[in-house]
């Protein structure tokens, strides 16, 4: 089969739609020979930030010379971008011999987040790989990714999301994301709320777990230009610089380093010089990345209200301009009534689109709910639309900000590569 056959065939896994739990996907990896056993790993869990922290994680790994599989999702623009060794993007032969190998022992329904973490686990197998980097899909003790028996469990912080699946309270997201906790193991969170702790704590105590909380076993001291300090359980930096925009991204930051002093008790230690420079040169697209100036477009996969809170902050406090231009487009399962609460009041313009994802909503059913916070509403059939009616009529010194979507980062950021957009990209800083 051809490459493109090969990525229409997991497309169509969608059909089957989310599935949660670990029967299937480990029957699947017993028939592979259970690939995920052939390296070590830390899984990160959690709401916001996991992508972040796992690819600070991975560049300081890999930094030091160790061979480092990263896997995450979704995807801006490929498939590809979810797989990566060393940085580097599965390449398409390598993946069709993959889906090859996966395809055959497939004897059962397997869903498309099954199929491609199956796909990921035999690729790092098949690569060598020392330890992957693997970010949670959907919550943690059911998700797909549970299969793994990591060094370090992470769970970057916990609020309302996905109830459908997790449940309807934060204490009982807190005990599906602590589901990746594992017996005698390591657990390192940013979380802050009591509730949420005490559950934590609970699931460690139970398994005998060890609980490291950014706040009381790490201590963070941000400083200007972007640089901070910190102060772990062995380990002590001063001047680090964060590499992505956004106070928030610090804490994550921290959890990253957290996870390198529980990498060294485990055996896979990062001297000081390769966390420096792996930290400094971390790239992770779609959160707060500057695709163009003048006007300056932003894009940021914030997709819950968390995420929305700390775009909020980053707007006011980080970035300068005359007028912002919101481009909004969110998925129907998401919270977009509090989103657009926050966002909205900070906005001179808003323009309402939807991804070219099966779940988005369209904008017509968002306007009720955006009348509510602003008067100047827009509405755009796509996201090519909206980024031509947001570039009209505004002029060099505007904010364009994208966001609501990782699947609508992915569209715009896409157009601006190729140049469908007219505009020049732009430096990722702030």
């Amino acid at each position: 089969m051809t490459h493109q056959d090969n990525l229409q065939y997991i497309s169509g896994l969608q059909r089957f739609g989310i599935r949660l739990g670990l029967a299937p996907v480990h029957r699947l990896l017993e028939r592979l020979g259970h690939p995920q056993r052939n390296f070590r790993s830390i899984l990160v869990g959690g709401t916001n930030g996991k992508g972040s922290i796992c690819a600070m994680t991975s560049s300081m790994l890999i930094h030091h010379g160790h061979r480092v599989g990263l896997y995450t999702s979704p995807h801006l623009i490929d498939l590809g971008e979810r797989i990566r060794v060393d940085g580097r993007v599965i390449q398409n032969d390598e993946m069709d011999s993959c889906i090859d190998a996966v395809r055959r022992e497939v004897k059962e329904g397997i869903t498309y987040f099954e199929f491609v973490t199956a796909l990921a686990f035999l690729h790092f197998s098949r690569q060598g790989v020392d330890v992957a980097v693997v970010e949670v899909g959907m919550g943690g003790r059911l998700d797909a990714t549970n299969v793994l028996h990591p060094d370090v469990s992470v769970i970057s912080n916990v609020s309302l999301e996905h109830r459908e699946h997790l449940g309807k309270r934060l204490v009982d997201i807190a005990r599906e994301k602590g589901g990746i906790i594992k017996d005698n193991g390591i657990c390192i969170t940013a979380a802050s709320q009591e509730r949420v702790l005490d559950v934590l704590e609970g699931i460690c105590r139970d398994r005998k777990a060890r609980l490291w909380r950014i706040g009381r076993d790490f201590k963070i001291r941000r400083h200007g230009n972007n640089t901070f300090s910190y102060r772990g359980i062995t380990k002590n930096y001063r001047q680090l610089a964060c590499p992505f925009a956004g106070s928030h991204q610090v804490a994550n930051a921290g959890v990253a380093l957290g996870i390198m002093e529980a990498m060294a008790l485990c055996g896979l230690a990062v001297d000081d010089g390769a966390v420096a420079r792996g930290l400094s040169e971390a790239r992770w697209p779609g959160r707060l990345e500057v695709l163009g100036q003048a006007p300056m477009l932003l894009v940021d996969g914030a997709h819950n209200p968390a995420g929305a809170s700390a775009l909020c902050r980053a707007l006011k406090e980080e970035f300068t301009y005359d007028r912002l231009v919101l481009v909004f487009g969110v998925l129907d399962d998401k919270d977009s009534r509090s989103m657009l609460r926050k966002l909205l009041p900070l906005a001179d313009r808003v323009i309402l689109t939807k991804p070219n994802a099966e779940r988005a909503k369209p904008p017509e059913m968002l306007l009720p709910l955006a009348l509510q916070w602003h008067d100047r509403i827009e509405l755009a059939r796509t996201s090519d639309e909206a980024l031509q009616l947001a570039l009209s009529g505004t002029r060099a010194h505007d904010l364009i900000c994208v966001t609501g979507s990782l699947y609508l980062v992915g569209e715009v950021s896409q157009a601006v590569s190729s140049g469908l957009s007219g505009l020049k990209e732009g430096a990722n800083d702030a």
